[in-house]
């Protein structure tokens, strides 16, 4: 049986997709972030990915992207409720299949999927040299003294927290501790917790029992019973619900998870690595966080700095990102001038080397010579620095055209836009929902 993995944040929209190609015969997945998706897709193969577009923690580019990395080649689609041409263009010469405009046609689906699902696979590798290669250590004081701390508490069994913004590189951080470990050759298991509902996550940390809830069609293994013995990164833990926390802060003491629908409890030997980008003393404070599980994974707190602490590292990471984009997109970029060196270091980097990625890849896909210029970079504005922007928290009326405004300034990145506006993130994904916008 064909398996098919769908990756979309509109739960509901998922959910029914997964049905639809259910009842035409296929064995399907159905995961809500890219980080997750990326997790799933370390353990599990799949014959066809479709992806939407826009994600709450990036998008199906940077998913293929990150696919294409690690040479795996498993036809994919990207959904879109947006005209982007531009995005299908970069979809394209990222290798998707197809580009999929929503509200999705069954019949045009139908005939997609079994011709691609035709198509004979082709090898695909997962080695954990292609999975990091694409990060560059860096040499300013700030991340080097990161580095000892990780070689200081790495060899020991203590829970780790890394403390730090969105995009600053937590998740390699976590691998990094990790490989430096005794359990260096047992799993690494990397959880987003931004993603896990109060009522999916028992499923996915702690497993299920085929036929306890309705979706449960076969036993399945949960995130602590396949990292046994290695390291489970639990990131954006802040965004857990208070009873979730509950009953992983149960897990963690007791060291043993129950499977939904079982009676019989599992032992586990895990370590944890958790992150965030949240205060979560104040999260404790306003009763959103549990202070026993706080002490819990926070052992050893690891501070990771933004980008605009260690700029002069960024010329490392601009080379690293433009040997990463030749390959992706088929160009040859020799170099970055000095003006548009000199302007990347002078901008502010709300998402962090996240960010500074994108527009990379970006600027390597419109260089029109093998050197990026000023011409080949977005158009910075100064706005996209100033998190506290008058003209541009969001107040009551126009918001469609307030948050289209922000999105612009934030080239589309929703962490940043969100910021832009004064509301978080969740709060732009459920405006934009209803706005219909995605």
């Amino acid at each position: 049986m064909s398996r098919i993995f769908i990756i979309d944040d509109d739960i509901s929209f998922g959910m029914m997709l997964q049905t639809w190609l259910r009842k035409q015969g296929y064995e399907v997945e159905v995961s809500s972030s890219v980080k997750t998706a990326e997790g799933i897709l370390r353990r599990q193969s799949f014959n066809l990915i479709i992806s939407d577009l826009r994600l709450p923690d990036g998008d199906g580019i940077m998913l293929l992207s990150w696919l294409r990395e690690r040479k795996i080649t498993t036809p994919f689609f990207v959904m879109t409720g947006y005209a982007d041409v531009q995005s299908a263009v970069l979809a394209m010469k990222l290798g998707a299949m197809d580009y999929l405009q929503k509200p999705i046609i069954p019949d045009i689906l139908k005939t997609k999927v079994e011709t691609a699902l035709k198509q004979k696979p082709a090898e695909e590798s997962k080695d954990e040299k292609s999975e990091n290669r694409s990060f560059v250590k860096g040499n300013s004081e700030t991340i080097r003294r990161v580095y000892s701390h990780i070689s200081l508490v790495a060899p020991t069994k203590m829970s780790v927290l890394l403390l730090g913004e969105s995009g600053t590189g937590k998740e390699y951080l976590a691998r990094m501790i990790h490989e430096q470990s005794n359990r260096k050759d047992k799993p690494f298991v990397a959880v987003d917790c931004g993603s896990l509902s109060k009522e999916l996550a028992p499923s996915e940390l702690f497993g299920h029992l085929k036929g306890s809830f309705t979706t449960a069609i076969a036993d399945k293994k949960g995130v602590f019973t396949e990292a046994s013995g290695g390291t489970v990164f639990l990131d954006e833990i802040g965004n857990l619900s208070y009873e979730v926390q509950k009953q992983l802060l149960r897990a963690l003491q007791e060291q043993k998870v129950r499977p939904v629908g079982s009676v019989n409890d599992i032992s586990i030997d895990v370590r944890i690595v958790a992150a965030t980008n949240e205060d979560l003393n104040k999260a404790i404070a306003e009763g959103r966080f549990r202070q026993d599980l706080y002490h819990r994974i926070n052992e050893f707190s690891i501070i990771v700095p933004p980008l605009r602490e260690r700029v002069e590292d960024i010329p490392n990471f601009v080379e690293c990102f433009i040997a990463e984009a030749n390959e992706e997109l088929g160009k040859s970029i020799n170099s970055i001038d000095k003006e548009a060196l000199s302007t990347l270091q002078q901008q502010q980097w709300n998402g962090n080397l996240r960010e500074l990625r994108n527009v990379i890849r970006r600027a390597v896909l419109f260089a029109e010579n093998d050197t990026i210029t000023v011409e080949s970079l977005p158009v910075f504005q100064t706005a996209a620095s100033n998190t506290a922007d008058d003209d541009l928290a969001l107040r009551p009326g126009d918001e469609e055209n307030q948050i289209k405004k922000a999105l612009y300034i934030a080239h589309g990145n929703k962490t940043i836009a969100a910021r832009l506006l004064q509301i978080d993130r969740k709060t732009l994904y459920n405006k934009m929902h209803a706005l219909g916008m995605i």
